[in-house]
């Protein structure tokens, strides 16, 4: 399976064996939107939906944190996913959150993962097949679990402003990144690490919510200076569109990467790390 489907490759194989759809949708406070009244009221036929915002790490210092590998492993549990199985994210959220699924499998060890391409808004928009109410799952013992990998905490930006071996691409709006603005996402001033450069996740997308093709996706990571022969860490507010520069950079075939970690909430708000601006304050 492709790290990437179409709705077409989806709607040819719903209701195969060992496939697996998950609606992973969260939305931003501002939006005002429920994720889980909605998946009640319409998803693809089949679907189950993930819970994003359970996946956090409550007992680590870092906002926001990856989930323990057990966590994970008993969120896919719940939801009848076991070693084997094919999973397809799909969302209809601003942010993207079904990159941020996929990254969560993919740091814990679970390989064969993908993208529905343009999500639930093109199926809709194609007059594709839908259903509503509560899944039917039967729960499945947990998977064992790697421990995340690819993931850098504060220790380790802090020594990279220093060494620089890694580059850092932040994934929010020129604005914030900027310092233009404050972070009213997040309830921070704006700004960025040191030397970070800014590509944001936005603007990886065609109107219709698909990602660009693959030689557009290359010349946007060159135009936001960014060095192919070394490494990179992507961050952004608080690790979520981060994810969907990891799986662009993936699709690309840039597989030395890694998730920063609590991103601009880490780092932004802790008055002791160093913070650059690019406008006068």
């Amino acid at each position: 399976m492709e790290s990437l489907v179409s709705t077409e490759w989806l709607a040819a194989r719903l209701g195969e064996p060992r496939l697996v759809v998950i609606d992973a949708s969260a939305h931003l406070p501002a939006a005002g939107r429920d994720a889980h009244a909605e998946f009640l009221e319409v998803h693809i036929p089949g679907a189950r939906f993930l819970a994003l915002a359970r996946l956090v790490d409550t007992a680590s210092d870092v906002p926001q944190a990856l989930p323990r590998p057990e966590q994970l492993a008993n969120e896919l549990a719940t939801l009848g996913i076991g070693p084997g199985d094919r999973i397809v994210f799909y969302d209809d959220s601003a942010v993207k959150t079904s990159a941020r699924a996929w990254f969560l499998c993919r740091a814990h060890g679970i390989g064969n993962v993908a993208i529905l391409d343009g999500g639930l808004a093109k199926w809709k928009a194609e007059g594709r097949a839908l259903e509503s109410g509560p899944s039917q799952i039967e729960m499945v013992k947990p998977m064992s679990l790697l421990s995340p990998a690819r993931i850098r905490y504060k220790a380790d930006m802090l020594a990279n402003i220093a060494h620089g071996s890694e580059q850092v691409v932040d994934a929010r709006d020129n604005a914030r990144f900027s310092g233009a603005v404050v972070d009213t996402v997040h309830n921070l001033p704006g700004g960025h690490i040191p030397g970070a450069c800014n590509l944001p996740f936005a603007t990886l997308f065609r109107e219709d919510g698909t990602y660009k093709p693959l030689d557009e996706l290359r010349a946007a990571l060159d135009a936001a200076g960014i060095d192919p022969d070394r490494p990179i860490v992507t961050s952004c507010g608080s690790g979520v569109t981060a994810c969907v520069l990891l799986f662009a950079l993936h699709l690309v075939g840039r597989e030395d990467t890694a998730l920063y970690d609590g991103s601009w909430l880490d780092w932004g708000g802790d008055p002791a790390t160093p913070k650059s601006v690019t406008v006068p304050k």
